[in-house]
């Protein structure tokens, strides 16, 4: 491996905004999403925070350490964090079942903690988004307890009840025979919690409200006031919980939903112009119109058939061992970049104007790369997600390749639990994780011999962690790398595995001004061959060319012939060149 760490572009950025869905929206509906100029250049880190690091030696990770943490953050080049969720909660879904939503949980701190850490961060030039979990709550909420009650009350309306208790939700799932009131009620997930309630966009039974019911609203006022209460302590923002699934019945283009969205979005912005918001989405053409300002390209694959983000990475139903795998990273693929770029392109050219269209490293959600994939496999791929349009999101410990486990069941974690273990930090006892016995871990550390460490690999110029390190600062030196600027694919194929792609410059100079008409935008190009032999890969007269100034190479670097036009990619190779 090798770096070449020649590069002298310094950043730009220009005005980012967007419109409301629709011309016909009424004054009071519109608003645009943030005007965050940060995110442009943003990389953020999302820490799972039972999982990070552990202050008070209870084996559970907590809010002040992650404070401690923040240098460690800093020299990765990370500029801000979604943290998972941190309210009080049972833990029957790892927080995602929030109790109340106003309260930090006890295990992890207080509420003077979390606006510690929001400081200190601040200080350091990172922003920090919290988890939000607009859908659902606890089925140990107060505001679910009193909805429980025979008698009406202010609750009573918050969640999705029935009629009787002989009567169900139709196509959704629901409980009943739990609570004294003649009714039974809808979830959204699991057992412990219960959907709150924005809404019917078909109301096909009395007990449905309309999304504009006074109960519906109801709700969408509660959300906003948790939301201002953790912006009025410092929050940058929020990652919002399952955001397309507020409105019940909805149609698939999700209108209701995008309502309720810019509904109270737009509130918290008239407080908070500058608070940022990025949907568990997945649609971004939908959600970018609700007014969030990025998305996940999330990872579904569903009977075998996946999504342009599962075919790069987790195109296989074995997360563990040498099953059949036709992810494009994976050496012994034969998968070629064009079934990804056909599926991504489409949904990058209805966006780029709105929002951003982001992708991630891994999250708590799906198995990490590691060690399906080998080290080599999965630097390529992250030369990919911190190189491509949007926002990248780095999951704690992608950067020193940590694994993914074959682990019982944590707090709801199931077949995700395995991405969910302790942060390694170096080699004393817990990899430094936690002073606590072994025994009291929220989950047990790695115990082989060789589990990647960050003191291991810190000053080791070769190792994962410096390589990320790099990556990462290549995307904040360069105008090219930002999340708004241009993408070309030059060469994705279902015949070979080179994909080769060009970043243009935004075309705005710092202040935001357009350039002139005759300037010509820097730009670089990518080229990635994750197979064993190299590929040779023919440029069109009208495509542009390499001027051989390379800046990042994995592998040995791709080489540019003008004679014939053709750029040789070796085998494993990952190329960053002017």
């Amino acid at each position: 491996m090798a770096f070449n760490n020649d590069v002298n572009a310094s950043p730009t950025s220009s005005t980012h905004s967007m419109n409301a869905a629709d011309g016909s929206a009424s004054p009071a509906s519109v608003h645009t999403a943030s005007d965050a100029e940060w995110l442009r250049n943003a990389v953020f880190y999302e820490i799972y925070p039972q999982s990070f690091a552990d202050s008070n030696g209870d084996g559970i990770g907590d809010l002040p350490g992650i404070t401690a943490k923040l240098d460690y953050i800093t020299s990765l080049g990370a500029t801000a964090l979604w943290i998972n969720p941190c309210y009080d909660s049972p833990f029957k879904d790892a927080g995602y079942d929030v109790r109340d939503y106003k309260e930090v949980a006890a295990r992890y701190g207080t509420n003077q903690d979390l606006a510690d850490l929001f400081a200190a961060a601040h200080e350091r030039g990172i922003h920090v988004l919290l988890d939000l979990v607009p859908g659902h709550t606890s089925e140990e909420h107060p505001w679910f307890k009193a909805s429980c009650k025979a008698e009406h009350n202010e609750y009573s309306d918050r969640y999705i009840w029935t009629n009787s208790w002989v009567e169900g939700a139709p196509g959704l799932p629901f409980i009943g025979g739990e609570a004294p009131r003649n009714g039974t009620y809808v979830l959204n997930f699991f057992k412990c919690q219960p959907a709150l309630n924005y809404g019917f966009a078909k109301q096909t039974k009395p007990w449905m409200d309309s999304p504009d019911s006074p109960a519906a609203q109801g709700t969408r006022d509660a959300m906003v006031d948790v939301m201002l209460y953790w912006l009025g302590l410092g929050a940058d923002g929020f990652r919002c919980d399952m955001a397309d699934s507020l409105v019940k019945y909805d149609a698939d283009d999700r209108p209701c939903t995008i309502a309720a969205w810019r509904d109270m979005l737009g509130r918290v912005r008239e407080r908070f112009p500058h608070a940022v918001f990025v949907s568990e989405w997945g649609r971004p053409r939908l959600s970018l119109q609700a007014g969030f300002d990025m998305d996940f390209y999330l990872d579904w694959r569903w009977d075998g058939n996946p999504n342009g983000y599962s075919m790069l990475g987790r195109d296989t139903d074995y997360p563990l061992g040498d099953g059949p795998d036709a992810s494009y990273f994976r050496a012994t693929s034969t998968t070629g970049a064009a079934r990804f770029v056909r599926e991504y392109l489409p949904q990058l050219e209805d966006t780029r104007a709105n929002g951003y269209f982001c992708f991630i490293t891994c999250n708590h959600d799906t198995s990490r790369l590691a060690p399906r994939l080998t080290p080599r496999e999965e630097q390529i791929a992250f030369t990919m997600y911190l190189t491509m349009p949007g926002v990248p999101f780095v999951y704690y410990g992608d950067e020193i390749g940590m694994r993914f486990r074959d682990l019982p069941s944590k707090e709801g974690g199931y077949t995700r639990t395995g991405s969910r273990t302790p942060m390694q930090w170096d080699g004393s006892v817990n990899l430094g994780f936690s002073d606590a016995d072994p025994s009291q871990l929220y989950l047990p550390v790695d115990p082989s011999s060789d589990a990647p460490t960050v003191a291991a690999q810190d000053t080791d110029p070769d190792s994962q962690l410096n390589y990320m390190r790099f990556l990462i600062n290549l995307r904040h030196e360069l105008p090219e790398l930002q999340a708004d600027g241009g993408f070309e694919v030059l060469h994705a194929s279902d015949d070979d595995r080179a994909f080769v792609y060009r970043r243009v410059a935004a075309d705005a100079t710092e202040d935001g001004t357009p350039l002139p008409a005759d300037a010509i935008p820097a730009s670089v190009i990518v080229a990635l061959n994750p197979s064993t032999a190299a590929v040779t890969v023919h440029l069109d007269a009208d495509q542009p060319r390499p001027q051989g100034l390379v800046l990042l190479h994995r592998g040995d670097h791709a080489t540019y012939d003008p004679e014939t036009r053709t750029i040789t990619l070796p085998a494993q190779s990952a190329t960053v060149m002017r």
